[in-house]
């Protein structure tokens, strides 16, 4: 036998399966039983639908349901503080470990026609809209628990477990498409 016996041949065997990712997000798993993501090459978030799919290196498309979205869900963001979430082309342009939220990923918005539509109207586009999870103050949001409703301010909300396996997967630069 081996050097080691058994118990040679079968830790290194049990140590791999221990360490392989968990099964990828699927349109059939719960909103919280996301564990682990593939490296992710596109985000498309549908809003009226609360979905996000997430789309992989090898082109299988992962889903989270039950997004929370700005509190005014019809139509795109113009002006800041009009409580809508984005609609459009944008990219993930850089995420924040420390955020006021579990984890964030902040979303390229506005773009320059966001701006000059906004500057045209005498507004402020705003800005700071992210991905991210629950307030970090809300008892139990590690265990699952959700803020009620659409309470954003135009960001989109995810479970904290879905969060992580979000801000893992998702590099900077990937382009996120916000849908109406």
């Amino acid at each position: 036998m081996a050097r080691g016996g058994w118990l040679g041949t079968l830790l290194p065997a049990l140590a791999a399966a221990l360490l392989l990712p968990s099964a990828p997000l699927s349109a059939q798993d719960a909103p919280g039983d996301v564990e682990a993501l593939p490296p992710i090459t596109l985000i498309r978030v549908h809003k009226a639908e609360r979905r996000m799919e997430l789309v992989d290196v090898d082109g299988r498309v992962h889903v989270i349901e039950g997004l929370q979205l700005g509190g005014d869900l019809l139509g795109p963001k113009h002006f800041e503080g009009d409580q809508k979430t984005p609609e459009g082309q944008y990219t993930i342009d850089w995420g924040n470990p420390n955020s006021a939220y579990h984890l964030s990923l902040h979303v390229s918005y506005p773009s320059a026609d966001d701006t000059a539509y906004a500057v045209g109207q005498g507004r402020s586009a705003g800005g700071m809209i992210m991905v991210h999870g629950q307030p970090n103050d809300l008892p139990g949001a590690n265990s699952g628990v959700r803020a009620k409703g659409d309470w954003t301010d135009g960001c989109i909300a995810l479970s904290n477990a879905q969060m992580d396996a979000v801000y893992r997967a998702v590099p900077d630069g990937t382009p996120i498409d916000i849908l109406p």
